[in-house]
Protein backbone atom coordinates (compact mmCIF):
# COMPACT_ATOMS: atom_id res chain seq x y z
CA UNK A 1 0.00 0.00 0.00
CA UNK A 2 0.91 3.40 -0.86
CA UNK A 3 -0.15 6.69 1.10
CA UNK A 4 0.06 10.02 -0.10
CA UNK A 5 -0.95 13.70 0.57
CA UNK A 6 -3.53 14.71 -1.59
CA UNK A 7 -2.34 17.95 -3.39
CA UNK A 8 -4.11 20.83 -4.96
CA UNK A 9 -3.87 21.58 -8.64
CA UNK A 10 -1.14 24.00 -8.30
CA UNK A 11 0.64 21.45 -6.45
CA UNK A 12 0.36 22.16 -3.06
CA UNK A 13 -0.18 19.30 -0.31
CA UNK A 14 -3.69 19.37 1.13
CA UNK A 15 -3.67 18.37 5.19
CA UNK A 16 -5.64 15.79 6.08
CA UNK A 17 -6.88 14.42 2.60
CA UNK A 18 -5.28 11.53 1.52
CA UNK A 19 -4.86 9.05 -1.50
CA UNK A 20 -3.97 5.41 -1.01
CA UNK A 21 -3.39 2.61 -3.59
CA UNK A 22 -3.00 -1.15 -3.26
CA UNK A 23 -1.33 -1.83 -6.12
CA UNK A 24 -1.55 -5.69 -5.25
CA UNK A 25 -5.61 -5.84 -4.82
CA UNK A 26 -5.90 -3.03 -7.65
CA UNK A 27 -7.80 -0.68 -5.69
CA UNK A 28 -7.63 3.38 -4.32
CA UNK A 29 -9.41 4.64 -1.35
CA UNK A 30 -9.49 8.53 -0.84
CA UNK A 31 -9.61 9.31 3.02
CA UNK A 32 -10.75 12.50 4.20
CA UNK A 33 -9.18 12.38 8.17
CA UNK A 34 -9.84 9.13 9.45
CA UNK A 35 -12.34 8.31 7.42
CA UNK A 36 -12.23 6.06 3.87
CA UNK A 37 -14.74 8.30 2.07
CA UNK A 38 -14.60 6.30 -1.56
CA UNK A 39 -13.18 2.94 -2.42
CA UNK A 40 -12.39 2.23 -6.23
CA UNK A 41 -11.92 -1.44 -7.07
CA UNK A 42 -9.85 -0.68 -10.86
CA UNK A 43 -10.45 -4.37 -12.28
CA UNK A 44 -14.30 -3.59 -12.65
CA UNK A 45 -14.33 0.09 -12.27
CA UNK A 46 -16.89 -0.46 -8.82
CA UNK A 47 -16.96 2.70 -7.29
CA UNK A 48 -18.27 2.53 -3.12
CA UNK A 49 -18.93 5.28 -1.12
CA UNK A 50 -18.97 5.34 2.55
CA UNK A 51 -22.75 5.19 3.86
CA UNK A 52 -21.92 8.10 6.73
CA UNK A 53 -19.57 10.12 5.51
CA UNK A 54 -19.37 10.45 2.10
CA UNK A 55 -21.08 13.72 2.09
CA UNK A 56 -20.34 14.35 5.82
CA UNK A 57 -18.87 17.76 5.70
CA UNK A 58 -18.14 20.93 3.23
CA UNK A 59 -14.27 19.91 3.42
CA UNK A 60 -15.11 16.26 2.97
CA UNK A 61 -17.17 16.50 0.09
CA UNK A 62 -14.70 19.30 -1.70
CA UNK A 63 -12.11 17.06 -1.98
CA UNK A 64 -14.39 14.14 -2.76
CA UNK A 65 -15.56 15.97 -5.39
CA UNK A 66 -11.87 16.35 -6.06
CA UNK A 67 -10.60 13.10 -6.40
CA UNK A 68 -13.68 11.79 -8.15
CA UNK A 69 -13.53 14.77 -10.63
CA UNK A 70 -17.22 15.83 -10.45
CA UNK A 71 -19.74 17.70 -8.35
CA UNK A 72 -21.88 16.35 -5.40
CA UNK A 73 -24.87 16.37 -7.87
CA UNK A 74 -23.67 13.96 -10.61
CA UNK A 75 -22.31 11.93 -7.37
CA UNK A 76 -25.93 12.10 -5.94
CA UNK A 77 -27.52 11.32 -9.24
CA UNK A 78 -24.57 8.45 -9.37
CA UNK A 79 -25.94 7.08 -6.05
CA UNK A 80 -29.52 7.21 -7.18
CA UNK A 81 -28.74 5.40 -10.67
CA UNK A 82 -26.76 2.66 -9.41
CA UNK A 83 -23.50 3.73 -10.69
CA UNK A 84 -22.16 4.54 -6.91
CA UNK A 85 -22.97 1.86 -4.18
CA UNK A 86 -23.30 3.11 -0.87
CA UNK A 87 -21.31 0.84 1.66
CA UNK A 88 -19.64 1.19 5.34
CA UNK A 89 -16.16 1.58 4.46
CA UNK A 90 -15.05 2.14 7.85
Amino acid sequence: MKVENMTSNNGNTIPNQFIIGDNEKNIIYFQSYESIIVKIELKNNQVFLDSTYWNYSKTTSKYRNYFLNESTKETKEKIKNGTYILKNLN
